[in-house]
């Protein structure tokens, strides 16, 4: 029996089970980071279009968290935390199905557990959400309008998952800096975004503050959860298929030459 389950989990290990899991967990630790300091740091500071200090800082630490994970885990999983970017990836073929649906589940138990962390620490320190519903999207910058919403999460989430899959792309070997031109173009879209939608582009980021904030009485973010789900995935699959057309013929890039190693200029002596 003992000899069995050793076999079984000799299996299991070259099947890839145990390094799924582990991408999961990564991608679990890595959407509550980005809830936890982005919606955390808009909680704090507020992010509307009038208070310009918290609308930047709120852009940046979005993107910076996405900058820090992506040289933290970027290695196990990817670093997707956005169900947005994994149905670009799976469309590009960059990972199977039951990958896919692990990615979102573990995105959004992520997200919901930043969620509830930043619930448990503004309760017990007594510090004011300045958002009033834990960092979660909304409609109220274009006037409750949800096709304007809409359009906005589509055209913003189209821009940033393009950029993701233009400088992850095999063929231009863009080399390590991929998290930081990430994580940039993240701040950017967060830049027009916030005063219209708060800028959500990640599904699971709204998912989660919407529902703890409901559990705290606040549905309002619910009941335009599905403009912050749609959007962001429409926009994904738009970016996937474009990209994917765009990129169709091209040669792959060389691999970048290293300089040879220099030869000793001494020589040896002739006895």
């Amino acid at each position: 029996m003992m000899k069995y389950n050793a076999v079984l989990i000799q299996n299991l290990k070259e099947g890839g089970f145990f390094m799924s899991i582990k991408k999961y967990v990564a991608e679990f630790i890595g959407t509550m980071t980005l809830v936890v300091l982005g919606c955390g740091t808009a909680m704090l500071v507020g992010c509307d279009a009038v208070n310009g200090g918290g609308y930047i800082l709120t852009a940046f630490a979005f993107g910076l968290t996405i900058i820090a994970m992506a040289y933290s885990i970027g290695n196990i999983s990817g670093c997707h935390i956005n169900p947005a970017v994994s149905l670009g990836v799976l469309i590009s073929g960059g990972m199977t199905v039951t990958d896919f649906v692990g990615y979102i589940v573990s995105q959004c138990l992520g997200a919901f557990a930043g969620s509830g962390l930043l619930s448990l620490i503004f309760s017990l320190g007594g510090v004011t959400d300045m958002t009033k519903g834990y960092g979660s999207n909304g409609l109220a910058g274009v006037n409750n309008n949800p096709a304007a919403g809409l359009l906005v999460e589509i055209v913003l989430t189209f821009i940033f998952v393009t950029a993701i899959l233009g400088v992850t792309s095999k063929k231009a070997k863009h080399g390590s800096f991929a998290g930081i031109v990430i994580g940039f173009t993240l701040v950017l879209v967060h830049i027009l975004g916030i005063g219209l939608t708060g800028t959500s582009v990640n599904p699971a980021r709204s998912f989660g503050p919407a529902i703890v904030a409901a559990f705290a009485g606040n549905t309002a973010p619910v009941s335009c959860l599905w403009v912050f789900i749609i959007g962001p995935l429409v926009g994904a699959a738009a970016a996937a298929f474009v990209y994917k057309f765009l990129e169709s013929g091209v040669a792959e890039a060389p691999e970048p030459q290293t300089k040879p190693a220099a030869r000793s200029k001494s020589k040896s002596k002739s006895k």
